[in-house]
């Protein structure tokens, strides 16, 4: 079966110009278990399993009870990146490194999401819109 969903951008300077952050205003942790919790998997954004066990990213109120960790908001950058664009997350990790800005991200087939920490989300939505617009000019 084919996919009828368009491929993605690839161009570097495109993806910059055009991307648009949107806040996401629920408060997300991230948590580690050793074994998979079927009760949490359905309320997981994502679960991803490591050797050492499976990491959930779960609403803060959904984490109740857990060793949760990581306080954060996430950021979709609202543009269609392919998955094999190169250099998009590269610049933007760099602009946020610049301003003191830890992330950890999800990339899916049509966003990338950006977990930032929620005293650090305005400004980061600050940097990126920054970073766009000096890629339109």
């Amino acid at each position: 079966m084919s996919d009828p969903s368009p491929k993605g951008e690839t161009d570097l300077n495109t993806l910059l110009a055009e991307m648009t952050p949107q806040l996401d205003e629920q408060i997300w942790v991230f948590l580690t278990l050793t074994a998979r919790d079927h009760a949490l998997e359905e309320k997981a954004l994502m679960r991803f399993d490591e050797e050492e066990g499976a990491t959930y990213i779960l609403k803060e109120a959904d984490a109740e009870g857990y060793d949760a960790t990581f306080r954060c908001q996430r950021i979709t950058l609202q543009i269609h990146s392919a998955l094999e664009a190169v250099g998009f997350l590269d610049a933007i990790s760099s602009a946020l490194t610049l301003n003191g800005i830890s992330s950890n991200v999800v990339s899916a087939f049509y966003h990338d999401h950006l977990f930032v920490p929620v005293e650090k989300t305005a400004q980061t939505m600050s940097v990126l819109k920054a970073l766009s617009a000096s890629a339109r000019e």
